[in-house]
């Protein structure tokens, strides 16, 4: 599929850029119905395509005669929180349209366009790189007024040759704006230091030594605070969120929110009043004692790694449990990233490590000697209940995680 040729016409009239897997519908994905294959064909290759055209013209016209600011987010993770805490932020004031979860970015981009009406004063927009190519489709679709990259990390990789290959196509879009607009990047990110000097457009750090940073950090089952500085401004902030990695999101959207306006005020109505999305580090107390961490909504190493000692953090002198699915889109070192996982969790003390899905056998292995593999590991998450069901007891605390494929979400499900 990868090395299929698209004709130029035939890429031109779905959009430059767009990858393959966009354009040609692969035999798996083809229903056995013949009107419903019809269907996808005909959306597929005409709806679509006529749909992100008049997209493209509808926002262009937007901020062109009616001052409409374009956000654009990328990252590796922390996209979807970034993107909801800014949209919940400007949306104090003015009127915020904003592009939902759980959708392909491709599809929900133009559809999110086509939400704005002449009173839309922002549109918030989540671009996910998952092949060589997104960026200039997203950039060729919508020129943004502000891009904000969370982060680089090694993820998505199966795509791209190594991260440096994800750095160079998520920082497409920082790339792209000019001297009028603002670019925001994490201060912290080895992978996002080296691009400022090649940068048109007014710069703005988060993060430790940012214009925009965070200190007196404290996680509870009740959500966390810091201390928020802006410049020389300081503000207490309590988010609903639980889990240290939610400042740095939050210091994002603050970034990209004050570059264009926002008060103090507003930002901190914005982020306290904003809460998890489902799946998203979300507490479920169990009639057995037990505690369960529900962050099943996607999975990738640096994710993880905070949702492991986010777990830690909370339990207190409860005992620890982590459900991991595979993480996937990892590319050729996904076996050895699994392991790397199974020694962290070892260095953070936590008791158990249940695994669910065929790469999660090296967590497992890691974490336990390789001859107890099969006590502590299943390959679906079908069988994931009867794993977990023995320490689903009084003073447990249990994170589950994984790739949203994977399908840990419908264990959480039974146990709610």
């Amino acid at each position: 599929m990868k090395s299929k040729r698209v004709p130029s016409l035939i890429q031109w009239w779905f959009g430059p850029g767009l990858s393959v897997e966009y354009i040609f519908i692969s035999k798996d994905r083809r229903p056995q119905n013949t009107y419903k294959l019809i269907r996808l064909y005909f959306r597929t290759w005409l709806i679509h395509p006529i749909k992100r055209r008049i997209a493209k013209l509808y926002v262009l016209l937007l901020q062109k005669l009616f001052g409409l600011t374009v956000i654009a987010i990328t990252g590796s993770a922390g996209k979807t929180s970034t993107k909801d805490m800014i949209a919940s932020i400007l949306n104090q004031k003015n009127r915020t349209v904003f592009s939902h979860a759980n959708i392909t970015p491709t599809f929900n981009i133009p559809t999110t366009i086509l939400q704005c009406t002449r009173k839309t004063k922002y549109l918030v927009l989540e671009m996910g790189v998952e092949y060589p190519g997104d960026m200039d489709f997203y950039l060729w679709l919508v020129k943004p007024n502000v891009g904000i990259i969370t982060n680089i990390y090694q993820t998505h990789t199966e795509y791209f040759k190594d991260v440096e290959g994800v750095s160079r196509e998520k920082t497409k879009l920082v790339k792209a704006l000019d001297s009028n607009d603002f670019v925001i990047l994490n201060k912290e990110n080895e992978h996002l230091k080296s691009i400022a000097s090649k940068l048109k457009s007014q710069l703005v750090w988060f993060g430790e030594r940012g214009e925009v940073s965070a200190s007196d950090e404290k996680v509870s089952s009740d959500g966390t605070s810091f201390t928020l500085q802006i410049g020389h401004t300081k503000e207490e902030i309590h988010l609903s969120f639980i889990g240290k990695q939610f400042v740095s999101n939050s210091l994002a959207a603050v970034a990209g929110a004050y570059a264009i306006g926002a008060t103090v005020q507003e930002i901190k109505g914005g982020l306290e009043k904003l809460k998890p999305a489902e799946h998203r580090m979300n507490l479920l107390y169990l009639k057995s004692g037990a505690v369960i961490l529900d962050d099943t909504y996607n999975s990738n190493p640096s994710a993880a790694k905070k949702a492991l000692e986010t777990l830690r953090e909370i339990s207190g002198k409860k005992q620890t449990v982590a459900v991991l699915g595979d993480m996937l889109e990892l590319g050729e070192n996904e076996k050895e990233i699994h392991k790397e996982l199974g020694k962290y969790c070892s260095s953070l003390g936590i008791n158990y490590v249940l695994g669910v899905g065929n790469l999660a056998q090296n967590v497992v292995g890691e974490f336990y000697k390789k001859s107890e593999v099969s006590k502590y590991w299943v390959p679906k998450a079908e069988n994931s209940y009867d794993l977990l069901k023995p320490f689903l007891k009084k003073d447990v605390v249990v994170l589950i995680k994984g790739s949203r494929s994977i399908g840990l979400d419908k264990l959480v499900a039974k146990l709610a």
